[in-house]
C-alpha cells in the first residue's frame, strides 16, 4: 500500500488480560543515574513488564514508565530495555534521522522496483505474471516476520536489523543480474522480506522509544520520507527505461551498491548503544554451555521450524493455484491445480492445529488473541490489504495503457494514496495526542472514505472517463488510508507488553503478507481469467496474429496509436476487467468496517505501559 506501519464508550482502558493475575517477576533496578539520566520513579514491582492493567490504576504514580529491567524476559529484550536507558538525547536524535535517511532510500528503492515490475516482466515476455511475482514475495515475506521477532527478542535488535539489510542488498543484487522471471521471483523474495526486515525494526524502535500518546505521530513521521520520494523516483525509472537509457539492471545495480552505506549509520548507533548499557552493567552476561548438537535443537524449537514449513507450503500451493491454472491445458480442472488447492488448503489447517497443540514453542500469542481489539485488528488488516491488492496489482498498467499517463505521470497518481497517508498519518498522529480514541476516526472516517474511493472507481476506471475523476477517488483512499494504517499497529500496541510488541506486529505482519497475497492471487486470477478473453473478443481481426504479444507486453500495449481500433480494444478490455476487480475489492471493506466496529474503545491518552518512553 504504498508504505506500511508497513491500521467507544469509556476513558477508562479495557484491559487485555493474559491471565486473571499479573505475575510475580524478578526485576532489576537500574540505577538511579546511568550517563546523566536519572531514573523515573513510581513504579510497581509486583506487576508483570507492559501487562497492560485495569482501570483502576490509571492514575497516579503508577501511570508512570517503569525503571526496570525484566530479567525472566528474552535477552534481546533485556537487552533493549537496558539501552533505552542510555540513550542520551544527541544519540536519540541522531537515530531518528539515519532512521528517516534509511527510511527516505528503502522507500525510493522500493517505489522504483514496483513500478519496474511490469518492464522486468515484459522483458522476459511474461507480463501477466507480474502479480504472481508478488505474490510469492508476499508469502515469504509475510512468514518470515514470525522467525524475525524471535531473532529480535533472542539476539537483539541491532542484529536483527543487520540480516534484515544483508537481505535486501542480496536482493538488489540479483535484480540486476536475473535471467529469467524465476531469478527474478527470488530476488523479488530476498529483496522484500529484507525490505519489510527493515521496516519492522523501525516499527519496533519507534514503540521502544516512544510513549503511546506520541507513538501513532513517531510511526508517522518514520513514514513521511515517501512525501519526497513520490514525486522523484518517477524520472529516475523513465531515465532508466527509456531508449539509451542505463536499463533496469543497473537501476537495481546502482541501488545494491549504495544501500550498505546508507543501512550502516544506524546499525552501528544500536549496537554502540548496547554496548554502552553493557559497559554500565546494565546487560547480564550469559555463558552458553550447551553443544552444537544441543544448540542446533533447541534453536530449531524456539523458531518452529516444523511450524513454519507447514504453512509456507501450504500458502504456497493454494495461492499460486489461482496463478498458475490459467496455463494449465485443463485449467481449473487439472490435477495439479486441485492438488495445490487441496493440499495448501489442508495445510494452513495444519498449521493452526500444529501452534494451538502441538508446538512446543509458538509464534503466535495465544493467550493474547482472547482479547477482541487484537482478533479484529488482525481481520481488519488482513481485509484491507487483500482489497487493496485486488484493485491496485494492474494500476499501473491501467494508467500508462488506457489512459495514456506518461511514466511519471502514472507514478504521481499511483503514489497519491502515498502521498495523501503519509500526510494525514502525520495529522492522524497529532490528532490521537488530544483525542486518542482509535475507533471513532477508523469507524467514521478511514473505512468509509476508502470505500467510498474504491466505490466510485468502478464508475470511472473505464475508457474515455476523466483522469481527474481518478485523482478525486485516490485522494479519499489516501486519507482514509492515513487513519488506517496508523490505528491498525497502535491498536495492538496498546492492549500489550513491551516483550509482545514484536510478536503480535510480527503475527500482524503475517497477516498483512497473507492479505496481500490473497489480494494479489485475486487480481491475478481476475486478470488471467477475465482480460484474455474480453481481448480475444474486442481486438479487431487484423491484430488477432498479434493476440499473444499484446496479452504479455506491456510495450506492445502502449505501442498502438491512441484512438486506433485496436488501441481502443485494449482499453477496453482492461476497462472491462478493472470493474470486476473493484467490485470485489469493495465487497471485502465491509469486512474491514465490521471489523473497526469490534474494537474495544481504546484510548492512547489515558494507557501507560511498562516501557521507558523517552518521548
Amino acid at each position: 500500500m504504498g508504505f506500511t506501519f508497513k491500521g467507544l464508550t469509556s476513558n477508562a482502558l479495557v484491559s487485555a488480560p493474559l491471565a486473571n493475575q499479573p505475575d510475580h517477576k524478578d526485576v532489576a533496578d537500574i540505577p538511579a543515574a546511568v550517563d546523566g539520566h536519572t531514573s523515573m520513579d513510581g513504579s510497581r514491582p509486583d506487576e508483570k513488564l507492559g501487562t497492560p492493567r485495569s482501570a483502576n490504576s490509571l492514575s497516579g504514580s503508577d501511570d508512570e514508565e517503569l525503571n526496570k529491567i525484566d530479567t525472566t524476559a528474552e535477552p534481546g529484550v533485556q537487552a533493549v530495555q537496558a539501552a533505552t536507558h542510555v540513550w542520551s538525547k544527541r544519540d536519540l536524535i541522531i537515530a531518528y534521522i539515519c532512521l528517516w535517511l534509511l527510511n527516505f532510500f528503502v522507500s525510493f528503492t522500493s517505489s522504483s522496483a514496483s513500478t519496474l515490475a511490469p518492464y522486468v516482466t515484459s522483458a522476459f515476455q511474461k507480463h501477466s505474471l507480474t502479480a504472481l511475482t508478488g505474490v510469492i514475495s508476499s508469502i515469504v515475506a509475510g512468514i518470515w516476520k514470525l522467525p524475525y521477532a524471535k531473532i529480535m527478542n533472542i539476539w537483539g535488535r541491532p542484529f536483527a536489523l543487520c540480516l534484515g539489510c544483508s537481505c535486501y542488498i542480496i536482493g538488489l543484487i540479483i535484480m540486476a543480474s536475473c535471467n529469467n522471471v524465476k531469478a527474478y521471483c527470488a530476488a523479488n523474495t530476498f529483496f522484500y522480506t529484507g525490505y519489510n526486515s527493515i521496516d519492522f525494526s523501525m516499527t519496533v524502535f519507534v514503540a521502544d522509544t516512544t510513549k503511546l500518546k506520541n507513538r501513532a505521530f513517531f510511526v508517522a513521521y518514520a513514514a513521511s520520507p515517501w512525501l519526497i520520494t513520490t514525486w522523484i523516483y518517477g524520472y529516475a525509472v523513465e531515465s532508466t527505461t527509456a531508449d539509451g537509457g542505463i536499463g533496469w539492471r543497473w537501476n537495481f545495480g546502482i541501488f545494491a551498491i549504495i544501500a550498505p552505506f546508507v543501512c550502516a549509520p544506524l546499525i552501528a548507533i544500536f549496537y554502540i548503544n548496547e554496548a554502552k548499557a553493557r559497559r554500565a552493567g546494565l546487560i547480564q552476561t550469559r555463558i552458553d554451555n550447551r553443544s552444537f548438537g544441543e544448540k542446533l535443537k533447541y534453536y530449531f524449537i524456539e523458531f518452529d521450524v516444523v511450524g513454519l514449513l507447514i504453512l509456507a507450503t501450504g500458502l504456497a500451493l493454494f495461492l499460486l493455484s489461482f496463478n498458475l491454472y490459467s496455463y494449465q491445458t485443463n485449467q481449473w480442472k487439472s490435477p495439479m491445480i486441485i492438488c495445490f488447492i487441496v493440499f495448501g488448503g489442508l495445510l494452513i489447517i495444519s498449521f493452526g492445529l500444529w501452534e494451538k497443540y502441538f508446538a512446543p514453542v509458538t509464534f503466535i500469542p495465544w493467550p493474547l488473541l482472547k482479547n477482541r481489539t487484537v482478533i479484529f485488528t488482525y481481520t481488519m488488516a488482513g481485509s484491507l490489504y487483500i482489497g487493496w491488492y485486488i484493485w491496485d496489482s494492474y494500476f499501473y498498467s491501467l494508467l500508462v495503457v488506457m489512459f495514456n499517463q506518461s511514466i511519471p505521470h502514472a507514478t504521481y497518481i499511483a503514489n497519491i494514496y502515498t502521498m495523501g497517508s503519509c500526510f494525514m498519518s502525520l495529522v492522524y498522529g497529532v490528532l490521537l495526542r488530544y483525542y486518542g480514541k482509535l475507533k471513532v476516526y477508523s469507524f467514521f472516517m478511514g473505512v468509509p472514505l476508502t470505500i467510498l474511493g474504491v466505490g466510485l472507481m468502478i464508475k470511472f476506471r473505464q475508457p474515455d472517463e476523466n483522469i481527474g475523476y481518478i485523482v478525486m477517488c485516490m485522494i479519499f483512499i489516501a486519507f482514509g488510508g492515513g487513519v488506517l494504517v496508523i490505528s491498525e499497529q497502535t491498536t495492538l500496541m496498546a492492549v500489550s507488553k513491551q516483550q509482545d510488541f514484536p510478536a503480535l506486529l510480527a503475527v500482524e505482519s503475517m497477516i498483512i503478507a497473507i492479505g496481500s497475497a490473497i489480494g494479489q492471487t485475486i487480481a491475478g486470477a481476475i486478470w488471467t481469467g477475465i482480460f484474455p478473453a474480453r481481448l480475444m473478443a474486442n481486438l479487431p481481426a487484423s491484430a488477432m496474429d498479434q493476440f499473444a504479444d499484446i496479452y504479455g507486453t506491456i510495450e506492445i500495449q502502449q505501442s498502438f496509436p491512441v484512438g486506433s481500433p485496436t488501441r481502443d480494444a485494449i482499453n477496453l478490455s482492461y476497462g472491462e476487467t478493472q470493474r470486476y476487480m473493484l467490485i470485489a475489492a469493495t465487497c471485502v471493506y465491509i469486512i474491514t468496517w465490521v471489523s473497526v466496529g469490534l474494537w474495544q474503545n481504546v484510548d492512547v491518552r489515558t494507557m501507560k505501559q511498562r516501557t521507558v518512553g523517552l518521548i
